[in-house]
């Protein structure tokens, strides 16, 4: 599975394979805290509605992706 994660000071995009998620959060020294409750569909393909098997998919992927980075590490909440 490849994995993309860009973002801002109030959102991250996540481009799982070809599709793309848009989550809300806040940055924080050192990472970014991405809200669980903005996880609902996704932005590619537009308005497709996220399973709770693809949030957990989503979550455990972006966390294990960052987990060992000193830039930027994203939890969530």
């Amino acid at each position: 599975m490849e994995i993309k994660i860009k973002g801002t000071m109030s959102y991250i995009k996540v481009w799982l394979d070809k599709r793309m998620v848009k989550i809300s959060g806040e940055k924080v020294v050192n990472g970014f805290v991405a809200f669980k409750d903005t996880i609902r569909e996704w932005s590619e393909p537009e308005g497709a509605p996220i399973t709770e098997a693809e949030k957990k998919l989503i979550i455990s992927a972006v966390e294990e992706k960052t987990k060992d980075s000193t830039f930027m590490k994203i939890r969530f909440e």
